[in-house]
């Protein structure tokens, strides 16, 4: 796993930990939990559930999730976002002391090894996500990928039809908008507001894989 991807992993487990986790039920109806995110090492990220819950059916039926979270920094600009969506699979007991190491409070949910026969570690092992930081300036966004999935990157670019109006200037936020021959918009801090798209009078901004 590439350096600045872990650190996205390490942001997760560290910052965030307690993240809104996605699954699909028995219906194909999207279902969530406040799930905690346990380690995070160069195989992946790991937390865990007991056997005996809906939660884990869907994740054997599906072996899929989709995550976001949110860091609680005091004051919406101070905050982090990351969702990252891939592909799970169980490791049984693997990693199951290390969790209860690094995750001491897991101890008081779980106090004898009797009780910790119920749980299961799961490594969400390959996917795609995305980071949202307020708390520079500009904003940044971005997207990274874990264990070798193909990354596809979105957004809103700007064609050749550009005519340098300078529309598009006057409606960006952060603003992300270089003027140049044609406009650029600067990827790493653009909001995907899409006002860009709707002023422009030559249809010049695009959205879509970059």
């Amino acid at each position: 796993m590439e350096k600045d991807n872990k650190l996205y992993l390490k942001v997760l487990v560290e910052e965030i930990h307690s993240v809104v986790v996605a699954t699909v039920d028995e219906n194909g109806l999207p279902s969530t939990r406040v799930i905690d995110m346990m380690l995070y090492d160069d195989n992946g990220i790991y937390f865990l559930t007991a056997k005996g819950k809906v939660f884990y059916q869907q994740l054997m039926n599906k072996a899929y999730v989709s995550l976001s979270g949110m860091t609680s920094g005091e004051g919406t600009m101070n905050k982090k976002a990351i969702s990252l969506s891939g592909a799970v699979r169980s490791i049984g007991e693997e990693k199951l002391e290390e969790i209860f190491e690094q995750n001491p409070y897991m101890a008081d949910i779980y106090p004898s090894p009797e009780s910790r026969k119920a749980l299961e570690v799961f490594c969400l092992y390959k996917g795609q996500g995305d980071f949202f930081d307020l708390s520079t300036q500009p904003l940044t966004r971005g997207s990274f990928s874990i264990g070798g999935q193909a990354q596809t990157n979105y957004g809103y670019y700007i064609t050749d039809d550009c005519t340098n109006c300078g529309r598009c200037l006057e409606v960006c936020p952060p603003p992300c908008i270089i003027e140049s021959a044609p406009y650029k918009i600067i990827q790493e801090h653009c909001l995907h507001c899409g006002n860009c798209k709707v002023v422009c009078p030559e249809d010049a901004v695009v959205f879509g894989s970059l």
